[in-house]
């Protein structure tokens, strides 16, 4: 795997933890 598609997940997986906590709190 190289490092530029790393970094995209790591973005992606960000995201979607932080959706996760928002989403979570917002109920």
């Amino acid at each position: 795997m190289s490092a530029g598609f790393f970094d995209d997940f790591s973005l992606i997986l960000v995201l979607f933890v932080l959706l996760v906590i928002v989403a979570c709190s917002s109920e």
